[in-house]
């Protein structure tokens, strides 16, 4: 049964449970509302939360723990033999589920039928040719250990979800039926239901805690698969990135320190851009704007901060490039070579970046307090003067942190460095070569068909994870900075 439909008969259960409710407690009470404990609105509401509540819990544990539980069965009944040289079972594992995907995939589109995905006398190569034709398997070839494993994945995938769907409403009518018996006149539903809001109230603040969490604990296993097939030290020390998939890592060299430097280089060259403008704006605005003014010019500048980073890119790759090869080209100083360099990414970039340094440094300068700048003025001092001296030294640490914050994001940034710096991993101090960060080579490691047991797509878990770190560093330290000027002036 799809889950849509899953879904919409438990939300049809909880409704008919809220109608019976609403109308057993006004018949417990003789139709008179005022001799309920609560309102009979409470009284519906209790029927319909303990309708849902416990089935969607169950929905979700059941779609977490089924791939685990299936994995684990089919992983124990693929030979030894099965796993050659060089490869590994979660290797072997994902081919499992690419096939049983595409058994799926074929039945659905009706290229072979359920009967033959599920035969296990099936001809391997036959089998292989129907989902070749297609367009399902990305592998080469399909071994008969990997075709019957894929057919038992589909099985007991198939009889999880059929189960699953059975007991997910069974826990409803039970959950309908339990609380409709408890509905009466004296039943303090409104305070069932409010605890039972309150419950789900923190586990939506949970939810952000546990993303956090998982996406964590995601990156630490994979970062340490890669690790136990690559030597940390060539990944945190070597000074070349050049990975070769054919070798399954024995040609590949995959030093980090290339992709740091064009990473920091790009971010630098964004934040001197940024830095200035967005500081300048943000005393304009807090300081010489009048208010009609500041209400327009404030709005429009962090109109940059809604522009997609996609279109950034493109206005990087097509006018900012074109422009400094003009300038900066063999048609001018020589000095550059072609449109994408870490100086065109770094301009667009650090316009990217101007809303978010003006937007909090503009509030954070607004924060301080307006007597110190009366005392200023009347111990003489011009408006520059009190700006230089009084004002932005008291708002110095948040103006840190806004800075910060904008490396933070600088650092992450994707699409502006893949169309506009180019895909080059060197150690160079010419800001007009082409280079490339971290982020970009993520994205190219995880992109295509990728082995995601070998260490050339692992290290893009690595990478993330070394990323992950220095945002994280850079956040903390901003936060404690903001903290810490709060703390003082509020």
């Amino acid at each position: 049964m799809p889950l849509i439909w899953l879904f919409l008969i438990v939300m049809v259960i909880a409704a008919i449970g809220y109608v019976l409710g609403r109308s057993r407690a006004l018949q417990s009470a003789g139709g008179d509302s005022r001799d309920l404990h609560s309102l009979p609105v409470f009284y519906g509401a209790n029927v319909a939360l303990k309708t849902v509540v416990p089935a969607f819990g169950l929905l979700v544990f059941w779609l977490l723990v089924q791939p685990l539980y299936v994995n684990s069965q089919i992983s124990q009944t693929i030979p030894g033999s099965v796993v050659k040289e060089g490869s590994s079972l979660s290797l072997v594992m994902a081919e499992v589920r690419r096939t049983a995907s595409g058994l799926d995939n074929a039945v659905a589109q009706g290229s072979i039928t359920e009967d033959l995905a599920r035969d296990a006398r099936a001809d391997v190569a036959d089998m292989t040719q129907s989902l070749k034709n297609a367009g399902q398997v990305v592998t080469s070839e399909i071994t008969r250990p990997v075709l019957t494993a894929a057919q038992n994945y589909r099985v007991m995938n198939s009889t999880g979800y059929a189960i699953m769907s059975i007991v997910v409403i069974v826990v409803a009518l039970i959950g309908a039926a339990f609380s409709w018996r408890q509905t009466h006149s004296e039943y303090r539903a409104r305070n069932v239901v409010e605890q039972g809001i309150r419950v789900l109230l923190l586990a939506a603040a949970s939810i952000a805690i546990l993303t956090t969490v998982g996406i964590v604990l995601s990156l630490v296993f994979n970062t340490w698969e890669f690790f136990k097939l690559y030597p940390a030290t060539d990944y945190f020390f070597g000074l070349t990135w050049a990975p070769s998939f054919s070798g399954r890592g024995g040609t590949s060299a995959l030093g980090v320190l290339p992709l740091l430097w064009g990473t920091l280089y790009i971010s630098i060259v964004a934040l001197l851009v940024a830095v200035p403008i967005g500081l300048f704006a943000a005393i304009y605005l807090s300081e010489y704007a009048s208010p009609r003014l500041r209400a327009v010019a404030k709005p429009m500048l962090e109109v940059l901060a809604g522009i997609p980073t996609i279109v950034y890119g493109l206005f990087a790759l097509l006018t900012v490039g074109p422009l400094l090869l003009g300038i900066f080209g063999d048609g001018g100083l020589g000095w550059m070579k072609a449109g994408t360099a870490v100086m065109t990414a770094g301009l667009v970039m650090g316009i990217m970046l101007i809303p978010f340094v003006s937007s909090l440094s503009d509030d954070i300068i607004n924060a301080v307090p307006q007597a110190m700048r009366d005392g200023s003025y009347g111990l003489g001092a011009t408006q520059s003067e009190t700006i230089r001296q009084v004002v932005l030294p008291a708002a110095l640490p948040g103006i840190v942190g806004a800075i910060l914050l904008a490396a933070s994001r600088a650092i992450g940034e994707t699409m502006i460095v893949v169309l506009g710096a180019g895909a080059a991993a060197r150690l160079s101090l010419n800001p007009f070569e082409a280079m490339t960060t971290v982020t970009a080579k993520i994205v190219s490691q995880l992109t295509g068909d990728a082995d995601f047991a070998s260490p050339e797509a692992l290290v893009a878990f690595a990478l993330g994870m070394t990323l992950f770190v220095i945002t994280l560093g850079l956040n903390v330290f901003a936060l404690y900075i903001v903290r810490k000027y709060r703390e003082q002036y509020e």
